[in-house]
């Protein structure tokens, strides 16, 4: 009988033990999104500057795009906003150096982004995970879509 016992903590401190690195994980994927997000503003921000301040027919739009603070409940407003950026730097002959810079930085920090959602995502959605609650109170990250201006290529 003491072997069911033992046999029976043990497994319940496995199971423990894998709850608590488990949420210790989610917290820190939660950390890295949520950096990865204002990363991807600044960047958004800054294009938006430069596009406004090197391209007069942009400066609405940028002012609109700037406005728009980058959180999950307006995600598709700033997406709008972005694609007009986007779109009018799509049909520049030629852009200038810091535009170019500024576009690159927003594919990068843009990938980073999806990256930590993707993996806060594989985590979070797991039976296990879900069943325990180990991801708390926060919200399921969103992907964030923007329209791609690889000017590099």
């Amino acid at each position: 009988m003491t072997i069911v016992y033992l046999l029976l903590a043990i497994a319940i401190t496995a199971m423990l033990l894998w709850a608590y690195f488990t949420a210790q994980r989610l917290n820190r994927l939660h950390i890295r999104t949520d950096s990865a997000r204002q990363a991807l503003q600044a960047a958004l921000d800054r294009r938006a500057v430069l596009v406004g301040a090197l391209l007069p027919k942009a400066i609405e739009p940028s002012k609109r795009a700037e406005a728009i603070t980058l959180e999950y409940s307006k995600f598709s407003q700033r997406a709008r906003a972005e694609r007009e950026i986007s779109e009018i730097i799509l049909q520049q002959q030629s852009l200038p150096e810091p535009i170019i810079d500024a576009a690159t930085r927003v594919e990068l920090a843009h990938r980073f982004y999806n990256e930590a959602v993707s993996d806060t995502r594989n985590l979070r959605t797991r039976l296990l995970v879900r069943t325990f609650r180990l991801g708390g109170t926060a919200p399921l990250p969103e992907y964030f879509e923007l329209l791609d201006t690889d000017l590099l290529a």
